[in-house]
């Protein structure tokens, strides 16, 4: 597995967390505002990994559109 392969991957497993985060949140899932913060926490985190590897993948992909929407 090449890098640019490696970092599509990777991108769509991040973006799957982040929906079934969102999901979570949107049916009620957080016991209380800890664990609310918490899952906003993770979905944050969950989406700068994603811009940043959205930005490797522009520098080093020409059809960056079909890598990280399959």
């Amino acid at each position: 597995m090449d890098g640019v392969a490696l970092a599509a991957y990777l991108y769509k497993v991040l973006r799957e967390r982040e929906e079934e985060l969102a999901d979570a949140l949107s049916n009620g899932v957080a016991k209380d505002w800890e664990h609310y913060k918490s899952l906003v926490g993770e979905i944050r985190g969950l989406s700068y990994a994603r811009s940043e590897l959205k930005t490797l993948l522009e520098n080093n992909a020409e059809d960056v559109e079909d890598l990280i929407s399959s």
